[in-house]
C-alpha cells in the first residue's frame, strides 16, 4: 500500500499513513482541516557495497592478483 503524508492545518502537525487511496479519500472528506501534503518520495538505493555484490569468480582473479603483487599493495580482497 502507498504512503501519504497528511498535514493537520489546524496545529500544523505532519505525519505519515499507509493505507488505500480510498481510505485516504475518505478521511480527507471527513475531517476538513486534514490535507494532504506533497513530499518527496521514500526511494532506497546502494544497499550494501560494491564488495558484497561482486561474483566469487572475480574475488579469486583479485587473491591472484593480489598473491603476485608487491607487499605495498593496496588490493583488498
Amino acid at each position: 500500500m502507498p504512503s501519504y503524508t497528511l498535514k493537520d492545518l489546524k496545529n500544523d502537525q505532519t505525519w505519515d499513513i499507509i493505507c488505500s487511496y480510498e481510505e485516504l479519500q475518505t478521511i480527507l472528506d471527513e475531517m476538513p482541516n486534514i490535507k494532504q501534503v506533497l513530499a518527496a518520495p521514500k526511494i532506497v538505493s546502494g544497499v550494501g557495497s560494491l564488495q558484497s555484490k561482486v561474483p566469487a569468480g572475480f574475488k579469486d582473479v583479485l587473491n591472484r592478483v593480489k598473491s603476485g603483487s608487491a607487499k605495498s599493495n593496496t588490493i583488498k580482497t
